[in-house]
């Protein structure tokens, strides 16, 4: 079975599914503010941005990959910053696709690593090659009508446990996680301040999740070394199962001076590192001790299944960025082993909203009492027909 297309769409995600935003017309949407402030960035050191990251994130839409073979079947793959990435896709990739394999996957893969290495691999292209993949991957399990974890191996696990990313500590229990990761509002700019701030949030979440449920922290790469060692130490008595993303990606001796600097600490970071290149020189540098490849971002399944094996071998946990927000990252942690927790993030849900209502990509599971089980239907299971797609 050949390719007939390979096309990329610019889209709002509620576009992909008009039930859901019916229902969002006016309905309270989660909250990421705590403080007066949103997490913090690497923006934040300049006070212009320091209170909302959205002031200065760009505010390109959502990358909707098409792929469509001989018969008219069709695989979906999502990615974001639609604006250049869909210009990657549709002026470059697209074309030296058109007339391949549908199954093969592993050199479609390698075939835009290569096609995008003139300008850079990493980086916009990695989001233009995972868009492409995820629609590969979706396609591949629908001619095949086998869901996308069969096609890695068959599920690993019973069923996915899963943690909630946000502010709402007391409403994410409700909802039965019982794992909670909490934005950091703060950086080095806030100075000690910022750190009695920080631990005033992390023990009020502390006491709300009691000492049992695992409590994480993301800085979401507004930090320097001496501002996470001082973070760590403040924060050490509330017993964190990580921090996260607390460097720029690109600073790999200060994730060496991090782990030399505080033994004891679970690190883990990865969001932000583009295609398995980076990971296997991480597995080198043992600077990290949990794995989070975006399988929006990373370069697809493809890339994240290379990534796993790679964790495998180093003795490191891999929980993907957002994996359990959307359909692709649900099939990747049941079939691999390295995958031991999911994340549900973007705010999750506002209190007194059911998980069910938050769902971008119809088709897409739902967490059920802090653990999931992804949809057993052909490739990735959306469910999204072709006459929604060409009214986008």
């Amino acid at each position: 079975m050949r390719i007939t297309e390979v096309k990329a769409l610019e889209v709002d995600m509620d576009a992909l599914n008009p039930g859901r935003r019916r229902r969002r017309e006016g309905a309270p949407r989660p909250s990421y503010v705590w403080d007066g402030l949103e997490p913090s960035g690497p923006m934040g050191r300049y006070p212009k941005y320091k209170e909302r990251r959205s002031s200065w994130s760009a505010k390109w839409k959502t990358t909707v990959c098409v792929a469509t073979a001989e018969d008219g079947r069709f695989g979906l793959g999502v990615s974001s910053f639609a604006g250049p990435v869909c210009r990657i896709i549709n002026d470059h990739f697209g074309p030296h696709l058109v007339g391949e394999s549908c199954m093969a996957t592993e050199k479609i893969f390698d075939m835009m690593s290569r096609l995008a290495s003139p300008y850079g691999s990493q980086g916009l292209a990695s989001y233009a090659i995972s868009a492409v993949d995820l629609a590969l991957w979706d396609l591949k399990g629908k001619v095949l009508e086998r869901p996308v974890y069969e096609l890695l191996g068959g599920p690993q696990k019973e069923r996915i446990f899963c943690y909630a990313t946000g502010f709402e500590a007391a409403w994410y229990m409700e909802l039965g996680f019982r794992a909670v990761k909490l934005p950091f509002p703060y950086g080095p700019a806030d100075g000690e301040a910022g750190l009695r701030k920080a631990e005033e949030l992390v023990a009020g979440a502390r006491e709300l999740i009691g000492p049992d449920a695992a409590l994480m922290l993301d800085c979401w790469m507004a930090l320097d070394v001496d501002y996470t060692v001082r973070l760590a130490e403040r924060l050490r008595p509330y017993r964190l199962r990580w921090i996260e993303d607390y460097l720029l990606p690109e600073d790999r001796e200060g994730f060496a001076q991090v782990r030399q600097r505080l033994p004891w600490q679970t690190l883990a970071t990865g969001e932000h590192w583009y295609l398995p290149q980076r990971f296997a020189q991480a597995a080198n540098e043992r600077a990290v001790d949990i794995w989070q490849p975006d399988p929006l971002w990373v370069g697809g399944v493809s890339a994240c299944v290379r990534i796993c094996h790679i964790a495998e071998g180093a003795g490191v946990e891999v929980i993907p960025h957002g994996g359990m927000n959307s359909p692709f990252g649900q099939h990747l942690a049941f079939a691999m082993p390295a995958v031991t927790w999911g994340e549900r993030s973007g705010g999750v849900s506002p209190p007194g909203v059911p998980l069910a209502e938050m769902v971008s990509l119809p088709g897409t599971a739902v967490i059920e009492d802090g653990y999931l089980v992804p949809s057993d239907a052909p490739g990735f299971g959306i469910e999204v027909d072709r006459a929604l797609l060409a009214s986008l």
